[in-house]
């Protein structure tokens, strides 16, 4: 009984995102260079706001680990999707699966809970302006930080934990081009449909939450804004609408995947690739094009630098 409940499949094959041997050689250009750029510019706004000492502030502490976990979770299944795109057989070890549905979970995870956090930190900066510095200090933006790793952690390890418990002795073929759990759940040797629609439901709730909560701090904000005067109220705005840029891009193809709203591969594949790369790096162009205070910091490291 022992031996029958162990997974016998030592590793899974990816179907991959077409068959066009061309087709492949230009995403394999096309992805690579996205991925150069999300690690090149998410680890650069981390390290411009270490070491420019005016960007020592909650505001891009936070953006400085969104950054972090930017470059995290798109390594998690860039490298090995472009490296796949130049190989006939697209396989993956049976540990190096797990670590993917861990890896993915724990950063995407952990990426909506500092959106969140932002979310907060903007609502307290604009809302509660005298008492930004108090409630927003040193100290409790580590621990919210703290939480929000922590939280992606745990949902991360619930996920892991679940489908380890699952035994895989036959079919492993995975129709995507990294571990994506409800599509692994499906090669297991049992009945997990039931399962599979509580482990989506709770990724979908979780999304779902996040994504309230941070309208509900927009939603206080822009009622704020409305009774400022208009050069506040565009300067409080033109500040959100970035974050809002990133939240739009980041959440909406997360919650149609965990909700279950797309029934069609090609779209799910589709919207997994913008959420794993697209969005990673999007996300530095966002915040370094639109942010005068990271431009100003370009300037004090390169002088010659010219917006």
């Amino acid at each position: 009984m022992e031996e029958a409940n162990q997974s016998v499949v030592s590793e899974f094959i990816f179907q991959g995102l077409f068959d066009s041997e061309e087709l492949q050689i230009f995403l394999f250009v096309t992805f690579s260079t996205f991925y150069l750029l999300t690690v090149v510019g998410n680890l650069f706004v981390v390290l411009l706001i270490i070491a420019d000492h005016h960007l020592h502030s909650p505001m891009y502490f936070l953006l400085a680990n969104l950054s972090f976990v930017d470059f995290c979770l798109s390594s998690v299944t860039t490298p090995k999707l472009t490296t796949d795109l130049l190989q006939e057989n697209k396989t993956i070890s049976f540990g190096g699966c797990m670590s993917q549905i861990l890896g993915v979970h724990f950063f995407g995870g952990a990426e909506m809970t500092i959106l969140v956090t932002m979310g907060y930190d903007r609502y307290v900066a604009i809302c509660k302006p005298l008492h930004y510095s108090s409630i927003m200090d040193r100290q409790r933006c580590i621990w919210l930080v703290w939480i929000a790793w922590m939280i992606g952690f745990l949902h991360s390890l619930i996920q892991t934990v679940t489908i380890l418990g699952m035994p895989f002795c036959g079919p492993r073929v995975v129709d995507s081009f990294f571990c994506d759990m409800p599509l692994v759940m499906k090669l297991a040797c049992t009945e997990t449909d039931t399962l599979g629609r509580v482990i989506n439901a709770n990724s979908g709730i979780y999304a779902t939450t996040c994504f309230i909560l941070l309208m509900i701090s927009y939603t206080y904000i822009i009622l704020t804004v409305l009774h400022r005067s208009k050069d506040v109220a565009s300067k409080a705005l033109s500040t959100c609408s970035s974050h809002l840029a990133v939240v739009v891009l980041f959440f909406g193809p997360c919650m149609i995947i965990f909700l279950g709203s797309v029934n069609t591969t090609w779209m799910d594949k589709f919207l997994s690739v913008l959420y794993t790369l697209i969005t990673p790096v999007l996300n530095p162009a966002i915040y370094t094009l639109r942010n005068k205070e990271i431009k100003n910091a370009i300037k004090r490291l390169w002088p010659h630098y010219q917006t």
